[in-house]
């Protein structure tokens, strides 16, 4: 399906900051039809900003996840834009009937029947066609090398304003800003075009996957699906339900829950008493009642209400309010696009593996990994880390790490550890308010900017 333009653009307001979407060219993938070699740029902030925080997304995650955040991050730093990264694999969604819902041309009832009520009633159609794994074995091989030549293409584009460019990402995301950073380009690492690393509850661990485990993950890989299950739920239904979940928190908040009626949701996320829209989507994802499979896509979102018929969801004051955490994952106010990846490339996960803070080693032969300039960043580099509770303080150490290798200044880091109150999710969603990462990464990239070339 062809890239989407964005609904409302333009705006100049600090609370409607200025969206557009873009899609170029992407690195030639092997057997790949050309119509998917191509990533896709969401931007936000004004045009004319110079300087560029280039976001990755992490694991089942898409650009639209970081637009709230991009967001708040443009109001308070307007010499900066916020460049999100669409990988490839999302151009393999079928978002139209999402789409009508959203300029509210179709209902709740009627995005749930063609997402997921099919399954069970085979009389509805039309319904989403489920890609077979058959249909897309080129996606195996959608690993980091793919997904750092696609990077490499947004890097240089971003570069071409002449201003600065900081290069981050959230869990995942955070090992492909350390492979960008210390990938071989003909010789020269990628930090080298850029002036700072971003870490957001993830990085790349200075432990490798053994040789021997790479090998075999690969095999399993090539005689298996191209796709990584989501928190034990097989794709694309780990990204089905949380894509029409948080549209329905959007549209129909206060209505009584389809989801939890149809008995389709995994039983550890619905509720024991009867709830609304609202109440069914917090409940899943929430820290307190959202199950340990699910870290990932957790947040402080709140508790069900103490009362109703259906019960609804009550924000109680925690870090992120529910409406942001829907804004994010449904990507409110955008054609084309929401907060999740269906398909995720389990490749790009097996690689993520050999990164090992940009040093060279076996599995990176295997795996045809090359990120080996660990040792060779610029001294001028400044890296942010974000601790949250799936990476901690782990996160921290492989930034220091990576630092120490290239003799990077203590003084040009910022180490923040919340891991014993922010979820995973909480550094991009909790309110701008009370968000620590956004306090702090605002006078990062203050410094940033502020420095010689």
């Amino acid at each position: 399906m062809s890239a989407a333009a964005v609904l409302a653009a333009g705006a100049t307001s600090a609370s409607a900051a200025s969206v557009r979407f873009v899609r170029i060219g992407g690195v030639k993938s092997a057997g790949t039809p050309a119509r998917y070699d191509r990533v896709g740029i969401l931007q936000v902030g004004s045009a004319k900003a110079r300087n560029v925080l280039v976001l990755n997304p992490g694991t089942s995650a898409s650009a639209a996840y970081f637009q709230p955040l991009a967001k708040s991050i443009v109001a308070k730093a307007p010499g900066w834009q916020v460049w999100a990264v669409e990988r490839r694999e999302n151009l393999l969604e079928d978002h139209s009937v999402l789409d009508r819902a959203k300029a509210g041309r179709a209902t709740p009832q009627e995005v749930f029947d063609y997402y997921l009520g099919f399954l069970k009633d085979q009389s509805i159609t039309p319904h989403v066609r489920l890609i077979a794994d058959a249909e897309v074995a080129y996606a195996k091989g959608w690993g980091m090398a793919t997904e750092i030549g696609d990077l490499r293409r947004v890097v240089l584009r971003a570069r071409k304003l002449g201003g600065k460019v900081v290069l981050g990402g959230h869990s995942l995301g955070g090992t492909i800003t350390t492979a960008y950073a210390t990938w071989d380009f003909g010789g020269v690492a990628g930090a080298r075009g850029l002036s700072g690393l971003v870490y957001i509850d993830g990085g790349s661990s200075p432990d490798p996957l053994a040789k021997d485990d790479a090998t075999k993950r690969l095999a399993d890989l090539r005689a298996g699906s191209p796709w990584l299950s989501f928190g034990g739920i097989p794709a694309p239904f780990s990204g089905i339900f949380n894509s029409t979940g948080s549209l329905s928190v959007e549209v129909a908040p206060d209505d009584p829950s389809l989801g939890q009626a149809s008995g389709l949701l995994p039983a550890d996320i619905v509720p024991p008493v009867p709830v609304t829209n609202a109440g069914e989507y917090g409940f899943a994802l929430d820290t307190g009642t959202s199950p340990a499979s699910l870290i990932a896509a957790q947040a402080h979102l709140g508790r069900l209400a103490a009362t109703g018929d259906p019960r609804g969801w009550d924000d109680a004051g925690e870090l992120t309010p529910l409406k942001r955490f829907a804004d994010m994952f449904s990507g409110w106010g955008l054609k084309g696009l929401d907060g999740t990846a269906w398909y995720h490339p389990l490749r790009l996960t097996i690689d993520a593996g050999a990164v090992a803070d940009g040093n060279a080693n076996p599995a990176q032969k295997v795996l045809g990994v090359r990120a080996t300039h660990g040792d060779d960043l610029p001294r001028s580099l400044r890296m942010y880390a974000f601790g949250a509770a799936l990476g901690g303080k782990r996160v921290l150490d492989a930034t220091r790490a990576l630092a120490r290798q290239s003799h990077i200044p203590s003084r040009r880091l910022v180490l923040v550890d919340r891991h014993t109150t922010y979820a995973h999710n909480d550094p991009n969603s909790a309110t701008p308010a009370r968000n620590d990462f956004l306090k702090r990464l605002v006078p990062f990239l203050s410094s940033v900017a502020k420095d010689r070339r």
